[in-house]
């Protein structure tokens, strides 16, 4: 049966109704034992997700937009152990010291393009990428937002000691990046700043990069003074020349550690209330 956003493949339908289920906007419905069907509006209504396509045991959806062909499969032998997924997320370490050794830009590209497939709001998929490896570039926009510190420190003295930026300042001054970290490669997310949503996907597509990027030997900071100033000093934010209309709502250093971690360092027990 074809209909305008799905194809429901009969032969092989088992009619088990777990498409159904699994759609997040209740958009796919079974009548009277039949087959999976589109509510009427579902075109206009589904996010593209995928959801129907992947939890499909028979691969029997076909989907106008996510393509069942371009649909990889899940490799079960390469599922992680629990204490393997736990050693790789209490072992990431802030990376703040690089080797001058240049990323590959096919590496950065396969950063963003797994960086991609974290969750966004509605499934806009709207972050988009800036990337900069240029040294000029890099030394002048923390230049830049060494400015920026400057002028904290004038007009907002309280905040300027709370961030300790007399200090920060200082150091830059007698030669230590402590901006960018001399980072070989910064990656800035980016989206409209009129999408309210558009924060909370950028700040978890780059903890997807910054994760990816450990797993291929590499290590990754978040530029967080880089970041205030974009949002906080014009100059910064005309500088970075993202498309009109848009804003920088995260920053991520990447290259290749200088030194390597052999323990993991304690936390605070987590505070957590229960409601059982």
């Amino acid at each position: 049966m074809t209909v305008d956003i799905l194809t429901v493949d009969k032969e092989t339908c088992n009619r088990d109704g777990i498409c159904v289920h699994s759609c997040p906007s209740g958009l796919i419905e079974m009548k009277d034992g039949g087959y999976p069907v589109p509510v009427p509006e579902a075109d206009e209504v589904c996010i593209r997700c995928g959801h129907c396509v992947a939890v499909c045991p028979t691969g029997s959806i076909q989907h106008r937009v996510v393509k069942l062909g371009k649909c990889l499969p899940v490799v079960k032998d390469l599922k992680i152990s629990a204490e393997q997924c736990e050693q790789f997320l209490k072992g990431r370490r802030s990376i703040r010291a690089f080797k001058k050794k240049p990323v590959p830009h096919n590496d950065l590209a396969k950063l963003i393009e797994t960086a991609s497939f974290a969750p966004t709001g509605h499934n806009s998929q709207s972050v988009e990428y800036l990337v900069i490896c240029n040294r000029n570039e890099l030394h002048k926009l923390a230049g830049l937002t060494v400015d920026w510190m400057r002028a904290v420190i004038i007009n907002m003295p309280a905040l300027a000691a709370e961030l300790f930026l007399e200090r920060t300042v200082r150091r830059w001054e007698k030669g230590i990046d402590v901006i960018l970290r001399e980072a070989p490669a910064v990656i800035i997310a980016h989206a409209s700043k009129d999408n309210g949503i558009a924060p909370t996907d950028c700040v978890i597509a780059l903890t997807y990069l910054e994760l990816a990027a450990s797993s291929m030997g590499m290590g990754c900071c978040w530029a967080g003074y880089f970041r205030s100033a974009t949002a906080n000093y014009p100059p910064l934010a005309q500088a970075l020349q993202l498309p009109e209309g848009n804003q920088c709502f995260g920053a991520m250093m990447a290259g290749y550690p200088e030194f390597h971690y052999d323990r993991i360092p304690t936390r605070k027990p987590a505070r957590v209330m229960w409601r059982l």
